[in-house]
């Protein structure tokens, strides 16, 4: 069966592309500054953008679309996608800030039109319409709110003394309000369908949906305001919907007799992730709040420690998602569209759950122990310079053990994008 063009599996697919091509970027610039040879600045935008807009975003409008009638086309939401990320890219390298603001416009636009979708995803979900709607109606306005901030910056509508909030308040909505509210509103429903279990409690994951929105709001209220103390009750809330968030998860998954698949180990690692990472923010911003009397941080805070935080939710809690829902979504979506009758439709789901499930083990503790090793290789700066060989060695390790963890899902997208039914 040939796939619509625009088809679904296509966003999926784009947006896995757009993240490969980001984390070559993002090693590159890591390497380079472990070297002491820097790269043009302007790589950390493509970086950054072409991970979140072409990468992580793509994948779920992939995820709606997917969920709908899978048959359907999408070109103009497509090209308006990705001719945005190209746009917004082309715009960071040129260094005009008005091809950026026109092309995060069309982004902008390309996600609106979607609204109807995502509101019709909430109401079908395993919770009670009015919870699930105003969490996935938040998560849509922290997108709005966090583009709205990189347009008024894009066109310099911010005063330079205030670039520095103001990033904040760009980066924060995008990421934590509407990545992590999305993905957190979407495992509620999807991972108990992937364990094949109940979800172990709907009251704690209405306490979820009534903890996180709320210190998101006061976190960026905190980071207009330049309030550290409101900043740090925000991150006391956040993580106490994030607790709330992962023992629900974990204990479907202990209900469910703790399987082991490529699905569920990435879906939750990732959400243990998003535990360290939320803890982890917390102590950053504590660690700001009481400043030495010189005026510094308590304890030595750099470029490269703030590389090694962000990268615990990019990678470890974003990438491991990601890697996970695709490893659900792509074997089901194949099958469903190219097995014509249920008779050839389980054997060719089989045969593509077996490419899936090939080196699990590795791929998944690869990534996860990569992760950690770029922690390793923050803390080690504190003891060590850059040019020494403890330093050396554990970034060596973990990028390799990234660089492993991403070939071999590569390798595996290209097998079952070739396999074809018997």
């Amino acid at each position: 069966m040939k796939l619509a063009p625009c088809h679904p599996l296509l966003f999926l697919v784009t947006g896995l592309v757009w993240l490969m091509l980001a984390s070559v970027i993002g090693v590159a610039l890591f390497l380079a500054m472990m070297l002491g040879h820097p790269l043009p600045a302007v790589l950390r935008h493509f970086h950054v953008h072409g991970a979140l807009v072409g990468g992580v975003v793509q994948v779920i409008v992939g995820m709606m679309l997917a969920s709908g009638e899978r048959s359907k086309s999408h070109p103009v939401l497509f090209a308006a996608i990705n001719v945005g990320t190209i746009g917004m890219l082309a715009g960071f390298w040129w260094g005009y800030t008005l091809a950026v603001a026109v092309a995060g416009l069309l982004v902008l636009l390309a996600l609106l039109s979607l609204l109807g979708e995502a509101l019709r995803l909430a109401r079908a979900s395993v919770l009670s319409p009015p919870f699930h709607l105003g969490f996935f109606g938040l998560a849509c306005l922290a997108l709005f709110v966090g583009l709205g901030v990189g347009e008024a910056m894009a066109l310099r509508l911010i005063p330079y003394e205030d670039i520095g909030q103001a990033r904040l308040a760009h980066l924060h909505p995008t990421v934590l309000g509407f990545v992590t509210l999305t993905i957190m509103g979407a495992m509620h429903n999807l991972f108990p369908t992937i364990v094949n279990a109940r979800l172990n409690n709907l009251l704690v994951a209405k306490l979820t949906f009534a903890c996180f929105p709320v210190g998101i709001v006061l976190l960026i209220t905190g980071f207009l305001l330049t309030q550290p103390a409101v900043q740090i009750v925000a991150g006391l809330i956040i993580l106490a919907g994030t607790l709330l968030y992962a023992y629900n998860i974990g204990r479907t998954w202990v209900k469910a007799g703790r399987p082991r698949t490529t699905v569920s180990d990435h879906l939750t690692q990732g959400t243990v992730f998003l535990v360290i990472c939320v803890v982890t923010g917390l102590l950053v911003e504590l660690n700001y709040l009481w400043p030495t009397p010189n005026m510094q941080s308590y304890v030595p805070f750099g470029k490269l420690h703030l590389v090694a935080y962000t990268h615990l939710a990019m990678v470890g809690f974003i990438l491991h998602t990601v890697f996970g829902v695709l490893s659900h979504l792509l074997p089901t979506t194949l099958a469903v569209e190219r097995a014509r009758s249920n008779k050839s439709r389980g054997p060719y789901l089989e045969e593509l759950t077996g490419i899936v499930e090939q080196w699990r083990p590795v791929q998944v503790g690869a990534l996860s122990l990569g992760t950690v090793g770029l922690v390793l290789v923050a803390t080690l700066v504190w003891q060590f310079n850059l040019t020494s060989l403890p330093v050396h060695v554990a970034t060596w390790a973990s990028i390799g053990l990234l660089v492993l963890s991403l070939t071999l899902f590569a390798g595996k997208v290209g097998l079952l994008l070739t396999s074809r039914p018997t």
